[in-house]
């Protein structure tokens, strides 16, 4: 699958932007693409990194646009809305993570989501965080990061999920406001889309609700799962 290519209509559909819209990026040399003949060819593993690294530095207003189109599609396709009962459970969430590094959050991340029972292969699951780490950080303003790995291989990850951990001490995480992170979302998903629409869903509750706060200031990982679901179902009754 990561090897899979699209035409210029499947990398705009896949990619949930007009066809113009994409014409004009690979007109400016903004999103990866090659050339064969006359024929534009867009590889998957390459326009998922990218896809994953725009959503993280989309403005307020593009990333509000793009969550509403990732959202119809959801709907379409699993008839739900709301995504974080699925993927969040108290398991796969740690309060007092005591990781004191980046490449320790990364391997103590991936062992959470190994002892919940979210990761079939942790080493190349791991393997592929790093990957994508080396690309960009994944860390944002506010404390937090989005892990995601560069390639979603299927065979990597159980079930989709989202694994949390929140630091004893923030990290140095390559933030781009210089700061700390403390917050880690560890974010697994079968479905390359799913995977996208995770991505722009966290960062919309990050932004328009209180829910980095509150979650600093849960008791516990069941409080913290509680939080999350609360916050997004107010949300999503607000779109």
């Amino acid at each position: 699958m990561p090897y899979r290519t699209f035409n210029l209509n499947e990398a705009a559909i896949y990619l949930h932007l007009a066809r113009t819209d994409l014409e004009t990026l690979v007109q400016r040399r903004e999103i990866p693409v090659e050339t064969q003949g006359k024929r534009l060819v867009f590889r998957k593993k390459d326009i998922d990194t990218w896809a994953s690294q725009r959503i993280l530095g989309l403005s307020h207003k593009r990333l509000t646009t793009y969550h509403k189109q990732t959202s119809a599609l959801t709907r379409d396709r699993s008839h739900q809305s709301l995504i974080m009962a699925a993927l969040v459970h108290p398991e796969a969430i740690e309060p007092a993570l005591t990781s004191k590094t980046k490449s320790s959050v990364l391997r103590d991340m991936v062992a959470l989501a190994d002892r919940a029972g979210n990761v079939s292969n942790p080493r190349d699951f791991l393997q592929s965080l790093v990957e994508r780490e080396r690309l960009c950080s994944t860390a944002l303003s506010d404390g937090i990061a989005l892990l995601h790995p560069r390639s979603h291989d299927p065979y990597m990850v159980v079930n989709s999920f989202i694994s949390i951990g929140r630091a004893i001490h923030p990290v140095p995480f390559g933030a781009p406001d210089g700061n700390r992170t403390d917050l880690f979302f560890l974010i697994g998903c079968q479905d390359d889309r799913l995977h996208l629409h995770v991505l722009a869903r966290l960062c919309m509750l990050s932004k328009q609700t209180k829910v980095l706060l509150q979650l600093r200031e849960a008791e516990s990982a069941n409080a913290m799962v509680t939080i999350l679901r609360r916050a997004e179902e107010d949300m999503v009754g607000q779109m």
